[in-house]
């Protein structure tokens, strides 16, 4: 038999797949493929983004209009659209996109000039549209008499806008008569005069008992100095004609003045004694300064 001849072992070269493997799965390589399939997409999303982007951000769903903005529900004093008036002053109407970098901004802004609105805490936008508005609103206290009018204030002496309020619904408020000047500045803006801005704030320490003690006005005084606000004082007259001398408004202090929270203790203890700010004859003169607890009436009004 003739000998077996031994051949030499031959090797395989890899294939294309193991060389790829190999190369794909080196040190460092896994990242770096990572690194590019994130590109890659990245260029394929931008692409498309291109083509049908614009038609996304003008779709509804991020679209701002007054009826996908959800705002605080305003108390029962205030008539007006507070929400369609915003968007018409501030010249909105389809301008708003849920994407503009300065939307809440620009709606917090708006909001803030409206004469009703006192505060804007917060506003939020969500997706699809909607934009969240949460406010303070500004509270009327007082109806100043000027030039035949009956205007609308808030406890700052805030003009507010008078045709939320019928000729009944003025009648329920405390009036302020002796105003002479019109106010300064526009709704939303400080009254600008004295006597306002310390009506108005006895107005608001008054506001929970002024139709019990069936209170009618407040008068001011003429300042011994002229433009001096500090010499102010104040009375109230009832609507069968007695007078209360109430003192300066609250805040200004002066001698032997009282806080307003005490000559408010004082009225409401008297009027619980008596039922009524009347005297037995009739109309009165009250002194909140000399009135003490327990007090009698006072002599009667001439």
């Amino acid at each position: 038999m003739p000998p077996i001849k031994k051949g030499k072992k031959t090797t395989r070269e890899p294939g294309r797949l193991s060389q790829l493997v190999r190369f794909l799965w080196g040190p460092g390589r896994p990242v770096l493929v990572v690194g590019a399939a994130i590109a890659a997409l990245a260029v394929a999303w931008y692409a498309v983004w291109r083509r049908v982007g614009p038609g996304v951000l003008a779709s509804e769903s991020y679209r701002v209009t007054p009826e996908k903005v959800d705002m605080t529900p305003p108390p029962p004093w205030i008539r007006s659209d507070v929400r369609a008036e915003v968007f018409r002053s501030a010249s909105f109407e389809r301008s708003l996109r849920l994407t503009d970098d300065d939307l809440t901004e620009r709606i917090a802004g708006a909001f803030a000039l409206h004469a009703w609105v006192a505060r804007v805490r917060r506003v939020e936008k969500r997706h699809p549209a909607r934009i969240v508005v949460d406010l303070e609103y500004r509270r009327p206290v007082c109806m100043v008499e000027v030039l035949g009018e009956l205007l609308p204030v808030d406890a700052e002496a805030v003009l507010l806008p008078k045709e939320d309020f019928s000729p009944v619904e003025a009648a329920r408020y405390p009036r302020l008569v002796g105003v002479k000047t019109p106010p300064v500045g526009a709704l939303g803006e400080r009254w600008g005069d004295a006597r306002v801005i310390g009506g108005a704030a006895i107005a608001e320490v008054l506001a929970d008992v002024w139709e019990e003690m069936n209170l009618a006005v407040i008068v001011p005084s003429e300042p011994p100095i002229p433009g001096v606000a500090a010499d102010l004082t104040f009375t109230l007259v009832s609507r069968l004609g007695t007078r209360i001398f109430w003192g300066r408004a609250p805040g200004r202090d002066g001698p032997g003045e009282i806080p307003a929270q005490d000559k408010l203790a004082r009225l409401e203890d008297y009027f619980q004694r008596y039922g009524t700010l009347e005297g037995r004859g009739g109309p009165q003169e009250l002194d909140i300064y000399q009135l003490r607890l327990g007090a009698r009436p006072g002599r009667q009004a001439e």
